[in-house]
Formats: C-alpha cells, structure tokens, sequence
C-alpha cells in the first residue's frame, strides 16, 4: 500500500516491487526489477541503436549513466533526436522535492545527467522545485519547504549549470508572478477527472483537495506555454524530461492530456534507483545519516559508512569469498562504482576480480571511498561558493542566451 492506502502500481502478487511517486520498495535483494517495470508503465528500453543515433548526432560519446543502463528507458526519444537533426529546438526540464536540507549523491544523479545533456546539447534547462507539494506530503510549513527549496537550489548550482541557460524556480514564489504558469495548470486540470488521478496515483476520499490537484503543477513545465519569458510565447517547443522513473506516473497523464491541449508531449529518459546504503531493501532516509552518503558527509563519516554500513555481496569469510567469488548484483560498493567511476576498463575489471573472489570487499570498499570523498569535497567547496544573490539570480523570471522567433499561440 502507498502512503495514500492504495494499490497503486502494485499489480496484486505481494511480492511485486511497489514503484509510484511516493513509494518505492522492493523485496528482492538485487533491487528493483527494471524489465517489468518497463512492461508495467509502458515505456520503452534505451537500446544500443538509440544510443549510437544518439553519439553519431551529437558526435560525443554518451554519459556512462547511460551507457551503463542507469538510464534504461525512455518515451520518444527517437522525437527529440529529430528535432535536434534538424536543428530546432528543444529544452530540459526536471526538478526536486525539497523535503530536506540533506541531499545524499542519488538526489545528484537526475543533475549530473541532465548537466551532460545540456551541455551536450547546448539547450535550456527549467528545473522546478515543488515546495508546495511537500507542504501538501510532509509534516512541514510552507516556509519550512520554501526555506529547504533555497537551500537545495544551491546543491543543484554546485553541479555546474550555467546561469545563462538555466531557470530553477520555486512553485511558491514562481505561482505567484506567473500567469502563464497558472493558466497552464488550469489548462491541465480540465482535462483530468477525479477518477482518473485517482487510477494513476491511487488517491483514496480522505486525501486533501491540494494533492489531488498537485499533478497538474508537476505537468505544468513539461510545456513551453508556461515559460514566455524564455520561448517568446512559443507553444511549440518539446520537452525532455529526466527523472527517476518513479515520477512518470505525472508525465503518463501529462501526455495523455496534451494532444487535447493542443501541445506536444514530453520525451523522457528514466533512470534507475540508486540503492540505499544498507541495500536495496532498506530505505534512504534524510532522518537516518548512515542510509546513503549525503553531500555534508565529511571524508572521515564516508570512510566509515562505506566500511561499516555499505551492504556486502562477498563471502561471510576471507576463505568462503575467494572460493566463491563476490555477487555485483546485490554488492551496495560496486554498485555505487557503476554510478561514479567514469572508467569503464576499470569497473570491468574490479567486476571481473570481486566476482572471481581475487578483489576482497576491503578493496573494493576503499576504491569506493576514494571516488566518492573526491566528488563530495568537490561538491561541498563548490557549494560553499554559492550564495543567497546567485540563487536569486537563477531564479529570476528572465529570457535565458536562446532566441525563439515569435510564432501564434495555441488556445
């Protein structure tokens, strides 16, 4: 059951993972099963032909996200890439629940990537910050969520996007100085009834108003209407929309309804879950510090999470592991390897040794260390250099360095 008491996306069999916006939880220590999550939503897998269209349009080798599967599915991709092959427009928009001020690396992963495409792509970038929907979730106020929005504004600027090509807004200021985004949602909500945001999201009679009504917001920015200030008013732009797959429960009603709006429908590239510390059937929580590596972590509390807390796939002994080798599959280390390590001869290597039992856990642990201390000091100083003026800056309604020539909006 979710968090409103429903069966949504659990397809009956108790031992069916439970993936939907709110909650994600599986019963198999290998974690998630991707394949039938694809079946289930109705995506589609990132195949090696999409990939090599992909770098023969770009002429850029892919992220290793991608290449490695943590970006495993998508919905028309094979549009966007049109778009680009004929040199027209498109731009990113993805986004973060700020529910606390302790972002852990797999709160980066959807950043990274989405840094790589814009980069790569050299497209704008919206990222939305729903505030109000943790109000709405949490036991939080509404300056509580806004104060956590600021804070976490400055995690996704420490990633590296450019000012000039970047607008990251918070639902509760933005709402307020947006016509356009208003307009749009009420556009939105007339195309989808109670029952039908009941069947998607599983929201039962006691559920406030507020988060049956949330949806539409989070649809909101997947369409250029909303941003006249950085498309000239134009409606005719498409979407890419990275995110975990947990949210494409919002972006399947969002392309349902979009046709009838007479707008394009979002492309999207979902991305894997990255596993909780403790393994993947254990979950990361903000109120627990030793579930995953948070970006504050100083390089003595990563050593010691990693050698004390990061789930083990190899041998209960040194004599069992070298006989028996170690299983990358469930093995949290390896596992946050495939996420960081940007060498893939290396990672095939520690692979190849800590599955044949040569590589002991101890190693393959400190190689681990190694990579994340350097990413998060590197975050933590620039994160440091962020301040309250630069956030304000990226979230000031503004024209972004594109120019759209004016074309007819659609009503």
């Amino acid at each position: 059951m979710n968090k409103n008491g429903s069966n949504v996306d659990q397809p009956g069999a108790d031992e069916e993972d439970i993936v939907n916006p709110w909650e994600v939880s599986t019963h198999s220590a290998k974690g998630v099963d991707y394949d039938k999550l694809i079946t289930r939503f109705g995506s589609t897998k990132i195949d090696d032909v999409l990939i090599q269209r992909i770098e023969k349009a770009t002429g850029k080798p892919v992220h290793h996200l991608l290449r490695r599967g943590i970006f495993f599915s998508q919905r028309d991709m094979e549009m966007i890439l049109d778009v680009y092959e004929k040199k027209q427009p498109f731009y990113l928009y993805t986004g973060r629940g700020p529910s606390s001020e302790a972002m852990h690396m797999g709160h980066l992963i959807p950043f990274i990537f989405t840094k790589w495409l814009q980069d790569t792509f050299d497209v704008p970038l919206v990222i939305q910050l729903t505030d109000d929907e943790k109000f709405l979730w949490k036991d939080l106020t509404l300056d509580e969520t806004n104060h956590l929005a600021f804070e976490n504004a400055k995690d996704i600027i420490a990633c590296g996007f450019d000012v000039e090509k970047t607008f990251i807004f918070s639902d509760l200021d933005f709402l307020t100085n947006s016509p356009a985004f208003y307009r749009t949602i009420c556009r939105i909500q007339k195309l989808v009834t109670y029952n039908q945001v009941k069947g998607i999201f599983g929201f039962s009679d006691s559920d406030s108003i507020g988060k049956i009504s949330f949806p539409a917001i989070q649809a909101a920015p997947s369409f250029s209407c909303m941003f006249p200030e950085i498309f000239s008013g134009r409606t005719d732009i498409p979407c890419l929309i990275p995110c975990a797959i947990d949210q494409d429960p919002y972006f399947r009603m969002t392309r349902d309804v979009a046709p009838r709006m007479g707008c394009l429908k979002p492309a999207l590239l979902h991305s894997t879950f990255f596993p909780a510390l403790q393994g993947a059937q254990t979950k990361m929580s903000a109120s627990d510090p030793n579930s995953s590596i948070f970006v504050t972590d100083t390089d003595k509390q990563i050593k010691e999470k990693i050698n004390k807390y990061a789930f083990s796939g190899g041998g209960a002994t040194v004599e069992e592991h070298k006989a028996k080798g170690g299983n990358c599959e469930i093995d949290v280390s390896y596992q946050y390897l495939t996420f960081f390590m940007e060498d893939d001869k290396r990672l095939e290597e520690i692979r190849k040794t800590y599955a044949s039992g040569e590589l002991m856990t101890g190693s393959l642990k400190m190689e681990l260390i190694e990579i994340l201390q350097k990413l998060v000091g590197e975050h933590r100083e620039r994160r440091a250099e962020v301040t309250d003026d630069m956030v304000r800056q990226f979230m000031k309604p503004r024209k972004l360095k594109y120019d759209y020539p004016p074309a007819e909006s659609k009503k």
